[in-house]
């Protein structure tokens, strides 16, 4: 919002009298540092939190939230607490409740005793409950999922789908639903889904659009600031609706986050899992990628990370989180804690981690959550979504850990951001390629995490070991390639010679402004799989070659990119290579790709 427009409409608001206001009026847009730090502070020391979302998922497989799957996960927290993970919170995420109940009762189908069994183990366990609001919508893709209730009808919007939050009696509703959980032992509200376009019939010719979602928000944060006031305890956290470009990661950064939501949530969330416009063989790095690349927008929009959610610990079988299971999670917990937010979320099929998963979860949790109490967590190195090197510097008493990644398609050499001259130590590498340290420089493999410990953190007492599941090439050449355009979204090249190692192939598709484009193939169980809309065949002697890719899946955010790679074994070395990349996309794009010899420790006597 412009500074300008937050004092226009200050007595529309009734803010002209709150203490902000004048000071507001007084600082550029960008500067707000003479805010008090208790407006900005957010959390008051690191939490953990269990979210079950992902272990469900209504919207795509139609696996619903359940008492049962509900339970069963709080018993999966017990058991990852004894093996010494924290959490703090249980959140109960999205459609818990009856369709006819105005967020006051539950699921009466899935529900059939109510949410008393689960609010008291909670309290047995000493966890805090959590619960999710949508903030004015009640309806999806796939119709209604709240019914207007009686006190709501008179905020009913000129579209359907969402309710007024400045007229009527939903607001007012909904900060009693809020009390009435809050006095059932609910420690923490999640807010999702905010459309600050809604008004009503009566209204829609009184205000221009700007005063209509100028008057909402005002409305909404005034009910939250005086729901807190009244339970200084509570934890409030924005989902969707409260700022920031979460589609892509080529976009240039800008300032579109409104400093406001921090007076009235404790944490921002920056995007759902998705996978970025960086290609990458291994499928999961590139999602990795994409929530350091939003950390570092809101970071570049001026929120302190502490205040960033970055909502990228997600484990599960559904299609929310591409099915993923529990595929490459030791980075991806790496980096939910390494990126220095408060509000450290882990969702999904807990049951998917062993025994021995969660001593190692608490062993990198506690080198974390130590550093995390300090607050003195930084980014460095480039922009994620530009494809090269980055990373998260956290400052202990007496040391420091820096998290380093290295998104490229070749082997790299960064400069940590510390002093020269101290100990340094590799804690956690993924498997394969070897991380060279010295002093504070560092080699990395293609798309490998490495983390460093500096000083203090440079002992054997921290070593996080390597994930094995992840195999990094030791070895990586680009060759020289020349594609041409054979048809409609097709390109094709061959290669005459062909090293002796195996073939890393990798196409991205850009629309005519030259931006990656990406393709939409839904989420179960009615979308279409990738591979479906991107083709990589390969050739010799005019028999096909197997390929082996990650990009096989449901991916309901979309996807801009295929990669894939051929065996060694699977080569004839002697015989020319023929590639076909093609997208199966209907809009005409133009199709880039590039070729990549790679080796393997196993395959080259290391």
């Amino acid at each position: 919002m412009k500074r300008r427009a937050l004092i226009k409409h200050a007595a529309l608001w009734g803010l002209a009298a709150h203490p902000l206001a004048k000071a507001l009026a007084q600082h550029s847009p960008s500067d707000f540092s003479f805010l008090p730090r208790a407006a900005f502070e957010g959390p008051k020391k690191p939490v953990f939190v269990y979210n079950n979302w992902s272990a469900y998922d209504p919207l795509s497989d139609n696996v619903a939230l359940t008492e049962t799957l509900a339970l069963r996960e709080l018993d999966e927290i017990i058991r990852l607490k004894k093996n010494g993970v924290e959490i703090d919170y249980y959140m109960m995420d999205a459609f818990w409740f009856g369709k006819w109940g105005g967020y006051r009762t539950w699921d009466k189908e899935h529900w059939p005793n109510g949410p008393d069994k689960w609010l008291g183990s909670c309290k047995t366990n000493n966890l805090f409950p959590g619960m999710w609001f949508s903030t004015n919508l009640i309806a999806t893709h796939s119709g209604r999922f709240l019914e207007v209730i009686d006190e709501w009808k008179d905020s009913l919007g000129t579209d359907p789908n969402i309710l007024c939050l400045f007229e009527g009696g939903y607001l007012n509703h909904l900060a009693g639903s809020l009390q009435l959980w809050y006095d059932r032992g609910v420690r923490m509200f999640k807010f999702d889904f905010a459309y600050f376009e809604a008004v009503t019939p009566a209204s829609k010719d009184k205000y221009s659009p700007e005063q209509v979602e100028e008057k909402n928000k005002a409305a909404f944060i005034d009910m939250l600031e005086k729901f807190r006031a009244k339970n200084s305890d509570v934890l409030i956290i924005g989902y969707n609706g409260f700022g920031g470009d979460m589609e892509n990661t080529y976009s240039p950064f800008k300032k579109d986050i409104n400093h406001r939501w921090l007076l009235a949530f404790d944490t921002l969330y920056s995007g759902d899992p998705r996978f970025s416009d960086v290609p990458m063989m291994n499928i999961w790095r590139s999602a990795d990628n994409y929530s350091d690349h939003m950390v570092r927008q809101f970071e570049f929009n001026g929120l302190p990370l502490r205040r960033i959610d970055s909502c990228a610990f997600m484990i599960g079988k559904t299609g929310t989180c591409y099915s993923r299971g529990h595929s490459c999670w030791m980075g991806m917990l790496i980096l939910e804690l390494a990126r220095g937010g408060w509000m450290n979320v882990y969702h999904g099929n807990l049951e998917l981690l062993t025994n021995n998963d969660a001593k190692w979860f608490a062993k990198t949790q506690s080198l974390f959550h130590e550093l995390q109490k300090l607050d003195k967590f930084s980014s460095f190195g480039e922009i994620p979504g530009s494809g090269k090197p980055y990373g998260f510097k956290a400052e202990g008493t007496q040391g420091i850990v820096c998290t380093v990644v290295n998104p490229s398609q070749q082997i790299v050499n960064i400069s940590l951001p510390v002093m020269a001259g101290g100990t340094s130590r590799v804690l956690y590498a993924d498997g394969g390629y070897k991380p060279v340290l010295k002093g504070i420089n560092l080699s990395l493999g293609p798309e490998q995490l490495t983390v460093v410990g500096i000083d203090q953190y440079a002992t054997e007492k921290y070593d996080l070991g390597q994930d094995d599941s992840i195999s990094i090439p030791i070895f990586i050449s680009k060759i020289n390639t020349e594609f041409n355009q054979t048809g409609r979204n097709k390109i094709e090249a061959t290669v005459a010679k062909i090293p002796t190692r195996s073939l890393r192939i990798m196409f991205q598709q850009f629309d005519e402004k030259g931006f990656p484009y990406r393709t939409w193939g839904g989420a179960p169980p009615d979308g279409k799989k990738m591979d479906e809309y991107f083709k990589i065949n390969v050739s010799q002697n005019g028999k096909p070659i197997d390929i082996r890719i990650q990009y096989d899946k449901m991916i309901w955010s979309g996807l801009s990119w295929a990669a894939g790679e051929i065996s060694e074994d699977d080569l004839d070395f002697g015989r020319p290579l023929r590639i076909e990349c093609l997208s199966n996309e209907k809009q005409n794009l133009t199709l880039k790709a590039e070729v990549y010899a790679v080796g393997y420790a196993n395959r080259e006597g290391l």
